[in-house]
């Protein structure tokens, strides 16, 4: 069906519209331009590949018409208990401006399931969720350009310590309740800060350790003050996981501080307090694929208004067990393509969870997945190449950010003989030298890339990192290692060939690793190297779970995970810098120096002086606008530290990365880089995917 919205007329201009009925018709007849990407028709907004309604009619000379999914009824059906039973015309669902979307290649078509793979519930998972992912704003697919996508608009003051953004009329959460930017100050003000919610904030939802303050100024408008100038902070909106906005009318009932009878409400519906329903939905974390109340006890669902949490992403969770997680359209979404056609195209997403790699791979081999990228390593390459014709898909490979397998040492380790070896710089340095990473390299890679060491930001991103910088202790010389560790006093004792520990009690190092993470050739490799200087190193693969809950719990020698970071992402998040150096999902290291910070000392181990120093550096990085000379001349500054440091030790970079997509798959274009920190797929706009017929 097609709709659009009507303003009434006073009587008295009727006389006057029945005059002109046929010059209105023919206005109302003539369609808008089919824009696309790839057919702009002269057609070109201030944003690429997007426009606002009013930008579009004015350029097109044009009334755009909005047109339905002719499944959305039975879609909204499978959404269950708190959607509406039947849904209001399209035109009414929209905001009153929505979001016009330029297709790459076509008007797609309506319906369909999109098949995709993932490791488990809460591994490898962000190339589908950021398909369905929106923010405030988003990079576009040149990743250069920040672009509206849930504001329509934003300013800052002169000195970024401001930061406003004006939201859209009309515009639904995906049960249809109104969002404003109340909705956005009980993200920050009842949600991330308070503790009940989520026990610390992370750090880049703070400036220097302080909180923003979030005021709403009217429904549409609202407004972000900082402590301190954050010149990055549009960036974090535009690449963000973490959605700035929650719904106050769906958690607001079950909040202590909103609402006074928030416990007596929870404990009708069987939970111990307000709080604690939160917690069920939430699960003290913006991270979308913590497990969902679908996972956890189901039964309680029916005493709650809904399965789910309203969203204004462009599809609902609906469907989440141990093998399985399935999607469906939001009948509320606020984008629509230049027919007025309201997006997504694609009705449902299926997501099987499959963590063998090799599964995975012969899935891919027989066409059986429309899209994947993350978790997809080089090593694969070769057969998915082979049998492209036959699987009715095509690889792109393509450039990379952030792919670079990273390895630390434990430097917080518990058994103290091997934390005191580990913190030996000369230790760490004749590890670095050991490993051969030209095999790697011809091995693992397939012959691309080049020897670099760990910068934390990825130095394609950047101009203040230097040739020189990435080559320290790159070289590959076992009999230096061997000299260095002889120096520092691990030595053969019992003539076995294996070193021992200074104190000459055993030494064995063990490196366990997620494919999730890494190519398993890499750690096979330097378990090698390392065996061939004396240190007796195995390598073993678990999963992605079983890795990130031992490293959390301070129990590696050593961790080895994809790391390195575009450098949006440094602007505003200094969670690279200090201790533990990530979250539970990818890389972290000194977790005891982490635990001496977030007690003041009065628990963990103190961290050295060039890691405290880092720690102080990346504020006065993120203070100064990008790019700028003052801000390239502190980042050069923390780089040297890096590297003269090697508390983390890089391998190879500048390593294409695989992208897989199936034929059937349109409006598909291949990545300007695979990254994990632009959001994955969010900057190439999954919502104007479809599946051909």
């Amino acid at each position: 069906m097609t709709f659009r919205k009507l303003t009434l007329l006073p009587l008295a201009g009727l006389a006057l519209v029945m005059l002109q009925i046929g010059t209105v018709s023919e206005a109302l007849a003539a369609a808008c331009p089919a824009v696309t990407v790839t057919k702009d028709m002269g057609i070109k907004g201030k944003f690429p590949q997007q426009f606002e309604l009013a930008e579009f009619e004015k350029l097109a000379n044009c009334t755009l018409s909005f047109s339905e999914n002719p499944d959305i009824g039975a879609l909204n059906a499978k959404l269950g208990k708190g959607q509406p039973k039947s849904l209001p015309p399209v035109a009414d669902r929209l905001p009153d401006e929505p979001l016009v979307l330029a297709p790459y290649d076509a008007i797609g078509t309506y319906g369909g399931v999109f098949q995709g793979l993932s490791k488990a519930t809460e591994s490898g998972t962000s190339d589908l969720m950021s398909i369905r992912h929106v923010n405030m704003t988003r990079f576009s697919d040149d990743l250069a350009t920040i672009v509206p996508n849930v504001a329509k608009s934003w300013s800052w003051n002169d000195d970024f310590t401001q930061l406003t953004f004006v939201l859209r009329k009309g515009h639904k959460w995906s049960d249809g309740a109104p969002f404003t930017s109340a909705d956005v100050v009980f993200w920050y003000e009842n949600m991330l800060m308070d503790k009940n919610v989520v026990k610390k904030p992370k750090d880049r939802f703070l400036v220097a350790g302080k909180r923003w303050k979030v005021e709403a100024l009217d429904p549409l408008t609202v407004r972000f003050t900082l402590p301190t100038p954050k010149p990055g902070l549009l960036s974090q909106f535009a690449v963000d996981y973490a959605q700035a906005f929650q719904p106050k009318h769906f958690f607001g009932p079950f909040h202590p501080a909103i609402n006074p009878d928030a416990d007596k409400l929870a404990k009708a519906a069987g939970f111990e307090n307000g709080y604690e329903v939160i917690a069920f939905y939430y699960g003290g974390s913006d991270w979308k694929d913590v497990p969902t109340p679908f996972l956890k006890d189901a039964s309680k669902i029916a005493k709650l208004p809904a399965a789910v949490a309203p969203t204004l992403e462009s599809h609902i969770v609906t469907q989440d067990t141990d093998e399985r997680r399935r999607v469906v359209a939001n009948p509320f979404f606020h984008q629509v393509d230049t027919q007025g056609n309201q997006l997504p195209y694609i009705n449902e997403i299926e997501e099987t969870y499959i963590a063998n790699e090799e599964v995975q791979t012969l899935k891919m081999v027989n066409g059986e997945v429309d899209y994947k990228n993350q978790s997809v390593n080089l090593e694969q390459a070769p057969v998915l190449l082979q049998n492209q014709k036959k699987g009715n898909y095509t690889l792109h490979m393509r450039p990379s950010v952030g792919e670079k397998p990273v390895f630390s040492f434990n430097l917080t380790h518990k058994v103290p003989a091997k934390r005191a070896l580990f913190n030996d710089l000369r230790f760490r340095t004749a590890m670095s030298i050991a490993i051969d990473r030209q095999e790697m390299i011809e091995t693992t890679f397939l012959g691309e890339g080049r020897p670099e060491q760990f910068t934390n930001w990825g130095n394609s991103t950047v101009a203040f990192i230097t040739d020189k910088q990435l080559a320290v202790a790159t070289k590959y010389d076992p009999a230096a290692a061997k000299k260095l560790l002889d120096e520092i006093g691990a030595v053969d004792v019992d003539g076995d060939g294996l070193r021992e520990l200074p104190n000459g009690k055993p030494l064995a190092i063990n490196i366990n690793f997620a494919t999730q993470g890494g190519p398993a050739s890499a750690p096979e490799i330097i378990a090698a190297n390392w065996t061939a200087v004396g240190i007796k190193t195995s390598s073993k693969e678990v999963t992605t779970d079983e890795f990130r809950a031992a490293q959390s719990a301070n129990e590696l020698d050593v961790s080895m995970w994809k790391n390195e970071l575009a450098a949006v992402v440094i602007l505003s998040d200094p969670q690279g810098f200090i201790p533990p150096y990530g979250s539970f999902f990818g890389h972290r290291m000194g977790i005891l120096w982490a635990q001496w910070l977030e007690t003041n000392g009065a628990e963990g181990v103190e961290p050295p002086a060039p890691v405290m120093k880092l720690i102080k550096m990346i504020d006065e990085f993120q203070r100064e606008p990008s790019g700028s000379d003052a801000q390239n001349k502190i980042g050069n500054e923390m780089v040297q530290i890096l590297v003269d440091n090697l508390y983390f030790i890089g391998t190879v970079g500048g390593i294409p990365a695989p992208v897989y997509a199936n034929n059937r798959l349109g409006n598909f274009r291949p990545h300007k880089a695979v990254t994990y920190d632009y959001y994955r797929i969010y900057p190439y706009r999954g919502t104007q995917w479809y599946l051909k017929k």
